[in-house]
């Protein structure tokens, strides 16, 4: 990274002042980094613990499925998802808190009896769905979180504190060989003062 600076004392303490900001943020960048790889890695975990309990249930389900074909699949229908927003290394994820189902009136004499364990097995697989959602959500919103703070962490250690250490350095070249070339300087001027003083 190329700094614009300009060769004064000014411009050393702002540098100064930069690259030490830069170096306070990046263990603090680099934890969040940290928490939120274990984070993506769990929530990937659990998205696909959902897909084996989604793919166990409905095999369970489909070893008669000629009687799926009776059900009246209007019986039941969300109404209603209920969320909440939780903050995981400073990242909004939602979290699912109920699904709340409709379930229409129907006559247990006029269908078959096992209507209503069919219920129970459409709720229950419409949850595990949602769940693996939101989780899936999760972890897309935590990776992509995580992406950008690994690009913060890179930027910071790859290009911007090289980038101010060079500037620094270069500056401080500068204002040292500025200063021995005043020193010395100085010293050819007193050597020719006395030179003529002693001269007559």
């Amino acid at each position: 990274m190329t700094v614009k600076f300009q060769y004064n004392k000014t411009a050393l303490q702002s540098l100064n002042k930069q690259l030490n900001m830069r170096l306070k943020a990046l263990p603090v960048i680099k934890n969040k980094e940290t928490a939120l790889r274990v984070e993506v890695k769990r929530a990937k975990i659990k998205v696909k613990e959902f897909d084996e309990k989604l793919s166990q249930k409905i095999q369970a389900y489909t070893i008669t499925p000629d009687i799926w074909t009776e059900f009246n699949t209007n019986l039941i229908t969300i109404a209603n998802v209920k969320t909440t927003t939780k903050k995981i290394a400073g990242v909004k994820t939602p979290i699912l808190e109920a699904v709340i189902f409709d379930v229409e009136n129907f006559s247990l004499f006029d269908n078959p009896k096992w209507f209503a364990q069919g219920i129970s097995i459409v709720k229950e697989l419409g949850e595990t769905v949602l769940e693996r959602e939101f989780f899936n959500r999760k972890m897309e919103l935590l990776n992509y979180a995580r992406r950008k703070t690994t690009q913060k962490v890179n930027l910071f250690e790859k290009v911007q504190i090289p980038g101010y250490e060079d500037a620094i350095r270069k500056i401080k070249r500068f204002l040292e060989d500025e200063e021995n070339l005043s020193k010395s300087s100085q010293k050819i001027v007193r050597n020719r003062q006395q030179k003529q003083e002693v001269e007559p």
